[in-house]
């Protein structure tokens, strides 16, 4: 930033304006001083740093003149297709929309202002953008677009398509990011055609500000004004956005065809090198799993993480997968677990109280599950940050009590005293009895008594019912077992197995008890905190649905959010998963640091997979030859 010296032209003295003393002309000159010092200090504030890439607590890996990403094959060849699958209905292609049920990849156009990599955590690179501009006080951020970006149709990307996407986000988004929004973004201005700003709240956390710019999502502006399309509709149109894959075709509940855009604007671009490699992404729909794994057996898809326990350690034993022409992998996965879990809708009355939590939490019976279903491939998830630095362990450390201890007061019980929650342990029987003697001795205490009929009823009468909300047949033989020994308990325990769209439904307006959900703290603290934990979003986000609202999880979100640097952020990190597992408001379930993957033997990866993902449909590319030698073979027709 360059300075310029400000000078005013002296007042000529006249007889009736007295010569000042010595005295006050130094006066004068000590607050001359003193101003000017002010003015540079105010000025060096305002100096901004200008760059490539943006991380708050370190230096990113790649320098501006980095040539591609370490774990892509820069000269992977472009071509093929990969195809996959998925259960259930579809009736629209807006991802952003609460109404209707959005097609398997709908949000795959759409790009952001920066991007992250797979092999970094809190690290973000210009993407649409090629640099941004900040002060130290993180008070705005310019990002500059580059003049190459364009959108699917060749137009060029502006500024003001990036100001529209906000301000379109900000008036038809879904509430929850609005809220979250909100309170780090104050406005968004487009300077030029290539320079927009965002400015930010004065006293939001200094941390998630730049992050949440960078995460802006672009689309068109002429798009939505000459279609006259709403964010917040049911549309089988997609919006225009700039991403490597347009749609292709489809068929409603039966597939969809993604094509990759021969014009995509970044494909030279050093992070998009090796990237984005297949011609086409089919997605093949299924009623349920059962019949997508004979699909894939008679060639009908051709590449498939597996999720099944039971599948994976007794499905494998076709003939293309003994010969190898499909081939079974298990490839290292580095990331944090999802924090998949039976989730309790706090809204509901019964569930208020701790102790019931706990007496149906108990019922869940990992161990058996892990040794009877899951042949033993699965860990206990523990907590919202498993498989992670930030997850917590023992008793809290001096770093977490410095934290906790100002807390003392509105802290669960045993937080700053016990060990972590874990949870329960039961025996290899499905039944294990000092659970359910446990568990009995918690209703009993809460005022859930037994009666006649076997029954738990309340004070006034209201029988202990829960519900299971599932889509997915594959959990019938999770669910049913767990049923069986809440059933025993006393309690009223259903399951009940709704279609997709029911399922979307019924959940996005919490009308459920008990649901399958993933809640993880992640690896950095920011606004997804206050979205799926916090108290004012806690009546209707959709990242939120338990409806967790307490004030010491509010005050550790903003400690963490406002950290000034990584050990402190991840001392607050294991604080609040500390307190939510104290919370128990979860009943965590499984998770393995593996990928487990078939797929027909034409697919091929980097050697050194990155820690942070997968990247099947990112960095994997085809092979042509070995394609050839499958049809050749009979085993793809």
């Amino acid at each position: 930033m360059k300075y310029h010296a400000v000078s005013e032209r002296p007042r000529a003295r006249t007889a009736s304006r007295p010569i000042a003393s010595l005295g006050a002309l130094a006066s004068l000159f000590v607050l001359g001083a003193l101003a000017l010092l002010a003015s540079t200090l105010a000025a060096r504030s305002q100096e901004t740093a200008t760059s490539h890439a943006f991380s708050y607590f370190g230096t990113p890996k790649y320098g501006p003149d980095f040539s591609h990403l370490d774990y892509v094959n820069p000269d992977a060849p472009k071509g093929g297709e990969i195809a996959l699958w998925t259960m259930g209905t579809f009736d629209s292609f807006n991802p952003y929309s609460r109404k209707g049920v959005s097609g398997w990849g709908a949000s795959i156009n759409i790009e952001r202002l920066m991007t992250s990599t797979a092999d970094e955590i809190g690290v973000s690179y210009c993407l649409i953008c090629e640099t941004l501009e900040y002060p130290e006080d993180h008070a705005w951020v310019i990002f500059n677009i580059r003049p190459e970006a364009a959108f699917a149709d060749g137009t060029p990307v502006t500024a003001h398509d990036v100001a529209f996407t906000h301000e379109l986000f900000m008036e038809q988004g879904l509430p929850s990011y609005r809220e979250g929004v909100a309170r780090i973004v104050e406005g968004v201005e487009a300077l030029d055609e290539h320079r927009v700003k965002f400015t930010f709240v004065a006293d939001s956390s200094k941390r998630d500000r730049i992050d949440q710019a960078g995460a802006t999502p672009v689309m068109s502006k002429a798009w939505f004004e000459e279609t006259g399309a709403q964010l917040d509709e049911s549309r089988l149109e997609m919006a225009l956005g700039t991403g490597a894959y347009v749609r292709d075709s489809y068929d409603i509940n039966q597939r969809i065809v993604y094509r990759r855009n021969p014009d995509y604007w970044a494909a030279d671009l050093p992070i998009m090198k090796g990237r984005n490699n297949f011609d086409r992404i089919r997605v093949e729909y299924f009623a349920d799993s059962d019949a997508a794994f004979e699909g894939f057996k008679a060639g009908a898809y051709t590449f498939r993480i597996e999720n099944s326990s039971k599948q994976w350690a007794t499905g494998y034993d076709f003939d293309l997968a003994q010969n190898g022409e499909v081939v079974t992998a298990e490839l290292d996965d580095g990331s944090q677990a999802s924090g998949q879990a039976f989730v309790f809708n706090l809204r509901r009355e019964k569930f208020q109280d701790i102790r019931v939590r706990d007496a149906i939490s108990r019922m869940f019976n990992f161990e058996w599950s892990n040794e009877t279903l899951f042949y033993e491939l699965y860990a206990r998830i523990t907590g919202f940050a498993s498989n992670s630095y930030n997850e917590a362990t023992g008793l809290p450390s001096p770093e977490e009590l410095a934290i906790l201890e100002p807390l003392a007061d509105i802290l669960p019980e045993g937080v700053l005293t016990d060990e972590v929650v874990m949870p329960p342990v039961s025996g290899t029987r499905q039944l294990d009895r000092a659970q359910l003697r446990a568990a009995s001795a918690l209703l009993d205490e809460a005022g859930w008594e037994v009666g006649d009929d076997g029954i738990r009823r309340n004070a006034e009468g209201e029988r202990l019912t829960v519900e299971f909300l599932e889509y997915s047949p594959a959990f019938d033989r999770v669910v049913q077992p767990y049923v069986a020994n809440l059933k025993a308990l006393g309690v009223d325990a259903v399951h009940n197995r709704v279609d997709t769209a029911q399922y979307v439904e019924r959940s996005r307006s919490f009308d459920f008890d008990m649901m399958t959900d993933h809640l993880s703290i992640g690896y950095e603290a920011g606004s997804g905190l206050e979205q799926a934990f916090g108290s004012r979003e806690a009546e209707f986000s959709l990242f939120n649905p338990a409806g967790i609202s307490h004030p010491a999880v509010d005050a550790l979100i903003k400690i963490a959010s406002n950290s000034e640097t990584r050990e402190d952020m991840v001392a607050a990190m294991r604080a609040l998963d500390r307190t939510l597992r104290a919370l128990k408001f979860v009943v965590p379930q499984w998770f393995k640091d593996t990928h487990t993957v078939a797929y027909y033997d034409m697919f091929e990866h980097p050697e050194n997979m990155p820690p942070y993902d997968l990247g099947y449909l990112d960095f994997w590319w085809f092979d042509e030859e070995k394609y050839e030698a499958l049809k050749a073979s009979g085993a793809l027709r």
